[in-house]
């Protein structure tokens, strides 16, 4: 059994099954809902229901507060039809984004690498067409014996569909990234779901680029510069990849090589905690350090794309605001799991609008 979902104000409607959230109906015929973490916690997706029944499932009572509920506001990422619904919700108008819908696929693994002492590069073969995507998206894998999926930006770029590439680091004590380390072997089947995320190059700007990236957040940047390269761009670019020591850096000879093939493309890795034995000469320090040198603190007129740990990425976002780049211009990509925020338990889970 199905009802219909109407999207106020584009007027778009879309069947939604049994059981299936209003979020991932909708991202399944490529609707773009504004969202964040999908476990109910964070309220991002908060929209206003104008007329049917909703069930608000497992809403946090803290994103979604009782007044909220009676005043007929639901959460699309927890919210199920009970009739035919018409909801109204904020969405952007953004001329650079690709409608990409959401797919479900099992792939085959068909290249693992260590790329440092802790980051495993995992290359996954998909069927047919593959999975169609804008550079700097990612993908929710399925990992066998654990709970829920696990967020993976797509570090190959979307001329590769059937072959995409996924940059894993080992988290102490976590069982998927540990599955994936110890377990994961060649000719293995994974599922996953995906093209998610709203992180993509503003191409319509035509300005230079500024990409910080630390750890592993380099996967969505790479994604972009060799997208972008692939396709003529000719604006400036400049990638700072932060890691702590030399053991931590990887892709380097990949950036050096491109950067000396493509003169638009500027590369700095920078490491904060260089050990004796590194030999190292580069820049040092924290990436948003780097980013003050390089421009002596004025970015105005470009784009920025931030993509790492959330203090690398605050730093660095108060850093570009101090030097005149604002909201408009910085773009960063953040995942939530359901272990953050509050996931108690919450009241009056159905709600009906007349």
């Amino acid at each position: 059994m199905s009802h219909t979902l109407t999207i106020e104000p584009t007027g778009e409607s879309v069947a939604v099954e049994e059981g299936q959230t209003i979020l991932d109906a909708c991202l399944r015929q490529g609707i773009w809902l504004p969202h964040a973490c999908g476990h109910g916690l964070c309220g991002t997706c908060k929209v206003e229901v104008a007329d049917g029944e909703v069930d608000h499932g497992d809403a946090s009572g803290f994103a979604l507060m009782d007044f909220e509920r009676d005043g007929g506001k639901t959460l699309a990422c927890t919210a199920t039809l009970r009739s035919d619904v018409t909801i109204e919700a904020d969405i952007d108008d953004e001329p650079d984004a690709r409608r990409c819908p959401v797919r479900d696929f099992t792939g085959t693994v068909v290249g693992l690498e260590d790329l440092t002492h802790d980051v495993k590069g995992v290359t996954i073969e998909l069927p047919g067409d593959g999975i169609a995507f804008q550079a700097g998206q990612y993908v929710n894998l399925t990992v066998p014996g654990v709970e829920g999926a696990r967020a993976f930006s797509l570090a190959s770029p979307p001329s590769r569909p059937n072959r995409i590439e996924l940059h894993v680091r080992r988290v102490p004590g976590g069982r998927a990234t540990g599955w994936i380390h110890d377990t994961l072997a060649l000719g293995d089947r994974l599922r996953l779901s995906g093209p998610y995320g709203r992180f993509f190059v503003r191409r319509s700007a035509a300005v230079p680029s500024i990409l910080l990236a630390g750890g592993t957040g380099l996967s969505s940047p790479k994604s972009m510069i060799l997208d972008l390269l692939e396709q003529g761009w000719t604006q400036p670019m400049l990638l700072i990849h932060g890691v702590r020591a030399r053991r931590d850096l990887y892709d380097e000879a990949l950036f050096r090589d491109l950067a000396a093939r493509h003169p638009i493309l500027t590369y700095v890795p920078v490491l904060s905690d260089p050990q004796p034995d590194d030999g190292w000469e580069g820049e040092t320090g924290f990436v948003h350090e780097a980013l003050q040198r390089r421009f002596d603190g004025l970015y105005a007129g470009r784009k920025a794309y931030l993509c790492g740990p959330p203090p690398m990425v605050e730093a660095c976002i108060r850093t570009l605001m101090q030097g005149r780049l604002f909201e408009r211009d910085i773009h960063t990509e953040r995942f939530l799991t359901a272990g953050d925020g509050d996931a108690g338990k919450v009241r009056s889970p159905v709600f009906r609008r007349l």
